[in-house]
C-alpha cells in the first residue's frame, strides 16, 4: 500500500507503519488469491466448513489456502459494492477487482485490492483478535476507509498516474521501494489530509496520493470546507481535477496476472501468526531498570508486577488510545515491564491515586519513542 501498500506489509498503521513487511522481498510480490474457481466451495459450504468449529489450537494447524475462503456471499461483498458505487457516483468506471490475501495491500504494478483473509469469516476474526488483540478493518467504517485508500493505489497503477509531471509536482517523486519502516510525522502539518491514523500520508508520496484520493472519495465529506486554508487543499483539488478527466475512461494499464504469482496463503495459520507476532515483538532493553525503580520505589506494599497485571487492560486501552499503536505491541511491552518488575522485586503503594497516571505516561512515552525512532528507547 510500488511503495504503496503494494508491498506485502503487515498491518497498516504506524510509523513502522502497519505495513512493515514480514515476508522477504522475493515473496512480497507473490500473493495468492483464493477464489471460488480455485476451491469450488459454495457459500453454504464455507459457512458450515468443519474448521469453523475447531478450537484455536486445531485451527492453527490448518493452511489458510485450505479453508476455501472467498469474498462472494460474505458480509464483505456489500461493502465492496459500496466502494464501486462510490466510484461510479464520481463517474469513474474502473472498479478494482478484490481478492483474498494475507493482509491489506495492492501488488506492485497490479490494480487490484487484496483483503485480509481473517475478515472473511467470524471464526477467523475471533482467532485474529485472540492472537493480535484487534482486527484491522473489522467495522464497516474502518473497512471502507481502508478500501478507499487501497482504491487510490489501484487507480495509480490502472492509469499510470505517478508518471504525470503534475502528479509528481503535487505529491513528490515516487519509487518502487516499500513504505519505510519508520518516518517522522509532523502531527500539526496541514500539508496532508487526515484519513487513516498516525499521519500515514506523510510516509511516502504514493501514500500521500492514496490518502488524498480516499478523502476525496469519502461520501458526505465536504473536503473543500474541511481543508479550507490548508496546503492539502491544493492536493485535493488536483485529485478532483484528475479524476474528472478520467471519468468514463477505462484503465490504460490492465496487466494480466496469474493467481499463482501471488501465493502467500499456502502456510499454516500457526506459521502466519508466528511471523506476525514476531514482527511486533520488540526486544526490551535493560536500561529501563532505572525508570522502573523510580516508578516503583515503595519499600513495601503490593508487588509492582501484581499491580501491572491487575491494571493491564486499563493501561493498555489508555496507551493505545493516546498513541494509536497496535494493542499487540503495547501488550508485549507491558508484559516485559511486568516480568522485569518481578525480577527486580519492585513494590508499589496501592493507595497512590497518581500511580496509574505516572505509569500510563511512562508507557506512552516509550511507545511514542518507538513510533518516531522504531525502537522502545528514550531520546538522549
Amino acid at each position: 500500500m510500488a511503495f504503496t501498500r503494494s508491498s506485502n506489509s503487515l498491518g497498516w498503521s504506524t510509523y513502522r507503519y502497519r505495513r512493515r513487511p514480514f515476508f522477504p522481498e522475493s515473496t512480497r510480490r507473490r500473493q495468492h488469491t483464493v477464489t471460488s474457481r480455485d476451491v469450488g466451495f459454495t457459500v453454504r459450504e464455507m459457512e458450515t466448513a468443519d474448521w469453523a468449529s475447531l478450537n484455536d489450537e486445531q485451527l492453527l494447524e490448518r493452511r489458510i489456502s485450505s479453508l476455501g475462503l472467498k469474498l462472494e456471499g460474505t458480509a464483505l461483498e456489500p461493502l465492496i459494492r459500496q466502494l464501486y458505487d462510490e466510484l461510479s457516483a464520481k463517474g469513474l468506471v474502473f472498479h478494482p477487482p478484490c481478492h483474498v490475501g494475507d493482509e491489506w495491500f495492492v501488488p506492485i504494478g497490479i490494480p487490484a485490492i487484496f483483503i485480509p483473509f481473517f475478515l472473511v469469516h467470524e471464526r477467523l476474526r475471533a482467532l485474529e483478535r485472540t492472537m493480535m488483540l484487534e482486527v484491522e478493518g473489522e467495522t464497516p467504517d474502518w473497512f471502507m476507509k481502508l478500501m478507499r485508500h487501497e482504491a487510490g493505489h489501484a487507480y495509480s497503477y490502472a492509469y499510470q498516474l505517478q508518471r504525470k509531471k503534475k502528479w509528481q509536482q503535487c505529491f513528490g517523486p515516487t519509487s518502487r521501494e516499500e513504505t519505510p519502516a519508520t518516518y517522522r510525522p509532523r502531527p500539526f502539518s496541514r500539508s496532508y489530509v487526515m484519513h487513516l491514523e498516525d499521519w500515514y500520508a506523510q510516509s511516502h508520496p504514493d501514500e500521500d496520493f492514496a490518502e488524498t484520493f480516499a478523502a476525496w472519495l469519502t461520501p458526505g465529506l465536504d473536503w473543500r470546507k474541511e481543508y479550507a486554508g490548508w496546503p492539502a487543499l491544493r492536493k485535493l483539488e488536483y485529485v478532483d481535477e484528475l479524476m474528472r478527466s478520467l471519468a468514463g475512461t477505462p484503465p490504460v494499464h490492465a496487466p494480466e496476472y496469474r493467481v499463482a504469482d501471488y501465493n502467500c496463503l499456502n502456510v499454516k495459520l500457526k506459521t502466519y501468526y508466528a511471523r506476525k507476532r514476531k514482527l511486533y515483538a520488540d526486544t526490551y532493553p535493560d536500561f529501563y531498570d532505572a525508570d522502573l525503580r523510580q516508578l516503583f520505589a515503595a519499600p513495601t506494599g503490593i508487588t509492582a508486577s501484581a499491580y501491572l497485571r491487575r491494571r493491564r487492560r486499563r493501561l493498555l486501552n489508555a496507551v493505545c488510545q493516546a498513541t494509536n499503536e497496535k494493542k499487540f505491541r503495547v501488550n508485549k511491552l507491558l508484559a516485559r515491564l511486568t516480568e522485569r518488575c518481578d525480577q527486580l522485586g519492585l513494590h508499589v503503594l496501592n493507595d497512590d491515586p497518581q500511580q496509574d497516571f505516572r505509569i500510563a505516561a511512562f508507557i506512552t512515552t516509550l511507545v511514542m519513542n518507538y513510533l518516531f525512532t522504531g525502537k522502545f528507547k528514550r531520546t538522549k
